[in-house]
C-alpha cells in the first residue's frame, strides 16, 4: 500500500470516527429524554406537536432528538423492543442520507423505523423498499404498532393488489413495498390515460434495504412494460439446431473471461451453408445474424440448473447473486426465445414495450435517499461515485466472535469434494449445526448425494424448491442440521441458534456456533461476505471457512492457474495447498472482477442515461396534459396523451434496434456509445413533429367529439392487457458490445473482401 493510499485511509478512518462519535453523543441525548414517565395520551400529543412543526415548515434535523426518542420509547411499550444504541446511531446516519453497514442480526428493520417516523411527519410520505414481497408485508405487520401508537399509518404493497388497494397503500405515511413492484406501478402510471388510474404520489424519502443488492447488483436491470403478447412461431428452433452443430474452437471462440461467444471465419460459413442464406454479413441478413448470435449464446454459455431451471414447461432464471429464482424476470427477447427453443419449449413474443426504466434511473427519482447492508464497504467507492452515496460503518452491539478461516486451496474438484464431505462429516458427529454454500443447483444436488452416500442427512435449499425456504431456514440453525444451499441462503435470512430455542442454542454456542462453509469464492466478495455474516449474529460465536479448487471456473476464467508453483501444475493432490500466495491471488481476482464489473455498469449507463433523459422530458409533458396543467378540451387530452404514449414505444423499438447493432461501428473504428446518442438523438428530435401531426389528423377525425364511446371506436384507449416483467441484466453487462479478433476477421472476410476479390468458400 504506497503513502497516498495510507494517508487517504487514515483520514477516512479519522472521519468515520468523527461521525460515529457525533451520533454517539446524539443517541445520548435521545436517552436521557425521559418520556417513561408520561401516559400513552401524553406521548401521542408530543408525537402531534412534532408532525405539526414538521408540517409547518420546522427543519426535521431540530425534531430528530425529540422524534427518535419518542419512537424508541414507542418501540419498548407496543413490541417490548428498546433499540440498542447502534441502532439508533445507525437510524440518525439513515436520516443523514447515508448508507449504512450494518451486521447481520443487528436489527435493521428496528433501526429504519426511527427515520420512516421523522421524516413522514412531513405528511410527504416515505417507502421503505424490501427485498421481497414476504419481507414488505412482515416489516409493515412487524413495525406497524409504533407506527400507529404515533398518530401515523403504515401499509405495504403486495404484486397482484388492485388500483385501489395500490392507491392506498402509497397513501399511507409509510409504505413497505419491493423497488421492483414499485418502479411497475410507476410505468403503469406513466401511461394511464386517467389521473384516477394513477397509485404513486410524488417521490419524498426513501430507505433501501439490502442496498448493495439493488444498487449495484440489479442497479442496471430493466422493469418493462408491454403489452400482451401472443404465441410466436417456431422458428427460433432453427437457429438453435445450427447452434447445436457448431464446435467450441473450430467454429467459434469466447473472450478472455468467457463473457461473450463469437463466430470465427469457419463458423460463418458453417453457418451460412446450415441456413442457406448466402453472406451473412450482408445488411438484409442482419435480423438473421442477431437470431443465430443468441442461439450461439444460449447453447455455449446459459447452462442448465446454473443460470436457469426448467419448471413446469417453463423457463425460469436464477438471480446469479441470490441463487434465488428471479421471479418474472426474462432475458432479452431474442435471447430469451433462443434459450427457449434449445430447450424444445414453446416460446413467447415480447409485445410491444410501452416503458421502461432501470431500478437506478427509479431509485433516482427520489430527493432523498439512504440505505442499509450488511456488506457494503467493499464497493464504497461505486456507491459514492454513482449514487453519491457514502458508506458509514456502524460497529455491532456486541464484539463479533466468529472465526473465519483461509481458504483451504485443492489441485482438483475431486480432492475439494472429498475434503468437503469428510470436513462436513466430522463435524456434524458433534452435532454443531452447518450451513454449505453452493455455486448452483446442480453443485447443490451433486454435494447432497455425496453426504447421503456418508450417511450425513441433509436439507438442499435451492432454486427447486424455494417454496421451503422459510421452513428450512428456521430449522438450520438446530442441533445436528447440516443445510446445503445456493447463495439464497447468503441474504435476507436470519439463523437463530438452535432454531430460535434457547436450550438448544446453549448447547449449539458450547458446540461453536454456526458453522458456515463456502464450497466456492464468489466474483463478489460481497456476496462471500454476506455467507459469512449468517454465522455469529448479535455475539454469537461461529465460524466460516471457504474451500477453492484449481479448476473451479472463477480460477480457470481469470488466470489465477498460472500462478501455481510449477512444483504442483501435474499433481493431483488430496491434501490442501499451504502456498499463502494462492489466497492473495484469488482475493487479488475478486478485487479485478469487482472493477471490471464496476466500469462495465458504467459503460451501460452511457447506454441507458440519454434514453432515460429522453423519458423524462416527455413524461414532463405528458404530465402536464394529464393533470390539466396545460388546458385543452378532453378530446385533445386523451389523443395527444394516446400519441405521445405510442411515438414513444415506436422510439423505445428503434432504440433497442440501435443497441441491438451498434457494436458493428466499433469494426469501423467509430465510438459504439457517441455512434448511438447520434442516432436516438436524431429520432427522439423527429417525436414532437410526429406527435402534432398524428394529434391533429385524429381530431379532424374526431370533429371535437368529447364522447368517450367515440374515442373507443377509434382506439385511443389503453391497451387491453399489459404485463411487467424484468430483463435479466447478467446477460446485459457480460456483453459489452465488442467483437473478438476472429470476429473482426470473419466479418471483413465474409462482408467486404471475400465479394471484392472472388475468394473461393472452403
Amino acid at each position: 500500500m504506497n503513502a497516498a493510499v495510507k494517508w487517504m485511509q487514515k483520514f477516512e478512518d479519522r472521519d468515520t470516527r468523527h461521525k460515529l462519535k457525533g451520533y454517539r453523543d446524539k443517541a445520548e441525548l435521545i436517552r436521557k429524554r425521559n418520556w417513561e414517565a408520561l401516559d400513552d395520551k401524553r406521548l401521542q400529543a408530543e408525537s402531534l406537536r412534532l408532525k405539526k412543526e414538521a408540517q409547518s415548515g420546522t427543519p426535521l434535523d431540530e425534531l430528530l432528538i425529540d422524534a427518535y426518542a419518542l419512537a424508541c420509547e414507542a418501540a419498548k411499550r407496543t413490541l417490548g423492543l428498546q433499540p440498542y444504541d447502534v441502532q439508533i446511531m445507525a437510524a440518525i446516519a439513515l436520516h443523514e442520507g447515508f448508507l449504512i453497514e450494518q451486521h447481520t442480526g443487528e436489527g435493521k428493520t428496528l433501526s429504519a423505523v426511527m427515520p420512516a417516523y421523522l421524516n413522514a411527519l412531513t405528511g410527504e410520505g416515505v417507502h421503505v423498499l424490501t427485498f421481497n414481497d414476504y419481507l414488505a408485508n412482515r416489516d409493515a405487520e412487524w413495525m406497524g404498532p409504533i407506527y400507529r401508537f404515533l398518530g401515523l399509518t403504515v401499509n405495504s404493497v403486495q404484486a397482484g393488489m388492485s388500483l385501489s388497494e395500490k392507491r392506498e397503500a402509497y397513501a399511507a405515511d409509510i409504505t413497505y413495498v419491493t423497488a421492483k413492484e414499485a418502479g411497475f406501478d410507476y410505468l403503469r402510471d406513466a401511461i394511464a390515460l386517467n389521473p384516477a388510474d394513477t397509485v404513486h404520489r410524488p417521490f419524498h424519502y426513501v430507505i433501501v434495504d439490502e442496498a448493495d443488492s439493488l444498487l449495484l447488483d440489479e442497479a442496471r436491470v430493466p422493469l418493462v412494460i408491454a403489452g400482451e403478447p401472443d404465441s410466436s412461431g417456431n422458428d427460433g428452433v432453427r437457429f438453435a439446431e445450427v447452434a447445436s452443430q457448431l464446435e467450441q474452437g473450430k467454429h467459434y471462440v469466447f473472450d478472455e473471461f468467457e463473457r461473450n461467444v463469437y463466430l470465427n471465419e469457419a463458423g460463418a460459413a458453417k453457418a451460412e451453408s446450415l441456413l442457406g442464406c448466402g453472406n451473412l454479413y450482408e445488411s438484409h441478413n442482419s435480423q438473421l445474424l442477431s437470431s443465430l448470435n443468441c442461439a450461439l449464446h444460449a447453447e455455449a454459455l446459459l447452462r442448465r440448473d446454473v443460470d436457469y431451471i426448467v419448471r413446469d414447461g417453463r423457463i425460469e432464471l436464477i438471480d446469479e447473486y441470490t441463487g434465488r429464482v428471479a421471479e418474472n424476470r426474462h432475458l432479452p427477447d431474442g435471447l430469451q426465445a433462443a434459450l427457449a427453443a434449445k430447450e424444445g419449449l414453446q416460446p413467447l413474443a415480447g409485445g410491444q414495450i410501452l416503458g421502461t426504466i432501470t431500478l437506478q434511473h427509479f431509485l433516482s427519482l427520489y430527493p432523498k435517499i439512504c440505505g442499509m447492508t450488511a456488506t457494503a464497504q467493499a464497493s464504497a467507492i461505486e456507491f459514492e461515485e454513482i449514487y453519491g452515496l457514502q458508506v458509514v460503518q456502524i460497529p455491532p452491539n456486541r464484539p463479533n466472535l466468529r472465526i473465519d478461516h483461509p481458504h483451504r486451496i485443492y489441485t482438483h474438484k475431486e480432492a475439494k469434494l472429498k475434503a468437503l464431505v469428510q470436513e462436513i462429516s466430522s463435524v456434524h458427529a458433534t452435532g454443531r449445526p452447518i450451513l454449505i454454500g453452493t455455486s448452483s443447483v446442480g453443485e447443490s444436488d451433486r454435494l447432497a448425494e455425496a453426504l447421503a452416500a456418508a450417511d450425513v442427512p441433509c436439507q438442499v435449499l435451492n432454486a427447486r424448491n424455494d417454496a421451503q425456504e422459510a421452513e428450512i431456514i428456521a430449522r438450520a440453525g438446530e442441533i445436528g442440521a447440516v443445510t446445503v444451499s445456493t447463495n439464497m441462503a447468503g441474504r435476507g435470512v436470519d439463523i437463530r441458534l438452535g432454531g430460535g430455542d434457547p436450550s438448544q442454542a446453549e448447547v449449539v454456542a458450547k458446540l461453536g456456533g454456526l458453522y458456515v462453509i463456502g464450497t466456492h469464492v464468489n466474483e463478489s466478495v460481497r456476496i462471500d461476505d454476506q455467507l459469512r455474516g449468517r454465522s455469529g449474529r448479535q455475539g454469537d460465536p461461529g465460524a466460516s471457512v471457504f474451500f477453492v479448487s484449481l479448476e473451479d471456473e472463477l480460477i480457470l476464467q481469470f488466470g489465477i492457474d498460472k500462478a501455481i508453483p510449477p512444483r504442483y501444475r501435474d499433481l493431483r493432490l488430496d491434501e490442501a495447498l499451504e502456498e499463502s500466495a494462492l489466497r492473495s491471488n484469488i482475493a487479488h481476482i475478486q478485487r479485478v472482477i469487482m472493477g471490471q464489473n464496476f466500469h462495465i455498469r458504467r459503460e451501460l449507463n452511457h447506454y441507458s442515461d440519454m434514453v432515460e433523459d429522453q423519458r423524462r422530458l416527455l413524461y414532463e409533458e405528458r404530465l402536464r396534459i394529464l393533470t390539466g396543467e396545460k388546458p385543452m378540451s378532453p378530446s385533445e387530452q386523451r389523443v395527444r396523451l394516446f400519441y405521445i404514449d405510442k411515438c414513444w414505444a415506436d422510439h423505445l423499438a428503434y432504440v433497442s434496434y440501435i443497441r441491438e447493432g451498434i457494436h458493428l461501428e466499433g469494426i469501423t473504428s467509430r465510438n459504439p456509445i457517441a455512434e448511438f446518442h447520434e442516432q436516438i438523438m436524431q429520432a427522439y428530435e423527429q417525436i414532437p413533429d410526429r406527435i402534432n401531426q398524428e394529434s391533429a389528423d385524429m381530431l379532424a377525425r374526431l370533429g371535437g367529439s368529447n364522447d368517450p364511446a367515440e374515442w373507443e371506436k377509434l382506439g385511443l384507449k389503453s391497451p387491453a392487457s399489459t404485463r411487467t416483467y424484468i430483463i435479466s441484466d447478467q446477460y446485459m453487462q457480460k456483453t459489452r458490445g465488442t467483437w473478438s479478433p476472429a470476429t473482426v476477421v470473419a466479418y471483413w472476410l465474409r462482408k467486404i473482401l471475400r465479394p471484392v476479390f472472388r475468394l473461393s468458400e472452403y
